[in-house]
């Protein structure tokens, strides 16, 4: 584990209105829309869980999940149906991100506009800090 998780101060408080977690990730409206249909097929209590993890073309990777779990340090954030979870760790490598759901020629797929990046494959799933 690096020596950057350490450095990671999970005590503030959360300052959570109905886009943004500590005013650091944001969701677009067409996320929010999408994450809230696609929950409402799920079973109650049912959230989409974010998640960066290492691995894929650019060394980190995002990984998406359904999850009913709520852990002491995940941030969870809502909006109009939509429940988003970023665990604690994730979240140093997400901060001011932004959440999008792109729906184009290519195919629908939820994007992360990550500011951290400085490298990304064509996938957008796969980043470099």
């Amino acid at each position: 584990m690096s020596d950057a998780f350490t450095d990671l101060d999970t005590s503030d408080e959360l300052r959570l209105d109905d886009r943004t977690i500590e005013d650091e990730i944001t969701i677009t409206e067409r996320a929010v829309r999408r994450i809230a249909k696609v929950l409402a097929a799920e079973a109650p209590g049912t959230a989409l869980r974010i998640a960066v993890e290492g691995g894929g073309c650019s060394g980190f990777q995002y990984r998406f999940d359904f999850d009913t779990a709520r852990n002491e340090e995940d941030f969870i954030l809502e909006a109009d149906g939509a429940v988003v979870i970023v665990d604690s760790m994730s979240l140093m490598y997400m901060r001011g991100s932004e959440i999008d759901f792109v729906d184009d020629l290519m195919g629908q797929a939820f994007h992360i506009n990550n500011p951290q990046a400085v490298a990304s494959c064509g996938c957008g799933t796969s980043f470099s800090v």
